[in-house]
């Protein structure tokens, strides 16, 4: 029995996918990663993975310093620009009318959601779930989170597609079945194309047909 696009469910991550964050985070990141840890290349290593799972890793006890680092972020998310990736937006609105459900999964948690909401208040409206690092206990690369998504649509991984940019986040994708898409917003294609099915540099001339082709062809291999 043919497929449906009304069956298929659409996991997008927040940031490097759906908005264009990864650069003002690197910053940010790069910063503490000096400052504390005399680090150079924090900011490469924690992409894709929650706050708790940062500390817990990197900031092991240094529990005044997560403070501070906390408050720096808090206030620094009040003020980053969140600007949609080219060509996402028509690609949600085609994705809707075909009944595509739609979800942002993401390891951000929700004061840092509750701060893109003042910014784009429509962004509950686009999707039909918006799911934050509250709602799982494994960070990427595990895959807790896509599960969780489909668990929340009802929905198998091969009616399933992923949208990803990081490392952690496209293996997470990978390894809970899904047909995985990597944005190269974060990292170069090359990079990033032994992580997935398909690579796009964004959304600009993607579409549900597409999509669906990307499918059709990695269930045939």
């Amino acid at each position: 029995m043919q497929t449906t696009t009304s069956q298929l469910a659409a996991l997008f991550d927040f940031d490097g996918v759906v908005m264009d964050t990864e650069t003002q985070y690197s910053r940010f990141w790069h910063r503490q990663g000096v400052e504390y840890l005399g680090m150079d290349d924090l900011e490469g290593r924690i992409k894709g993975q929650t706050l708790d799972y940062i500390y817990a890793t990197f900031f092991t006890g240094m529990t005044q310093v997560q403070e501070e680092i906390t408050r720096r972020l808090n206030r620094y998310e009040q003020e980053m620009a969140y600007e949609y990736i080219p060509g996402i937006e028509p690609f949600l609105d085609e994705l809707r009318r075909q009944g595509v459900k739609l979800a942002v999964v993401t390891s951000s948690n929700e004061q840092k959601m509750t701060a893109v909401y003042r910014v784009h208040p429509e962004l509950k409206e686009r999707f039909d779930a918006i799911l934050t690092a509250e709602m799982f206990a494994a960070s990427k690369p595990a895959p807790d989170c896509f599960l969780l998504g489909m668990e929340r649509f009802s929905t198998t991984p091969s009616h399933t597609y992923v949208f990803e940019d990081s490392f952690n986040g496209l293996r997470a994708g990978m390894a809970s079945g899904a047909t995985v898409i990597g944005l190269a917003t974060t990292n170069s294609r090359e990079a990033i194309a032994s992580l997935c099915h398909e690579v796009i540099d964004d959304f600009r001339g993607f579409t549900c047909e597409k999509m669906v082709q990307v499918g059709e062809r990695r269930l045939l291999e």
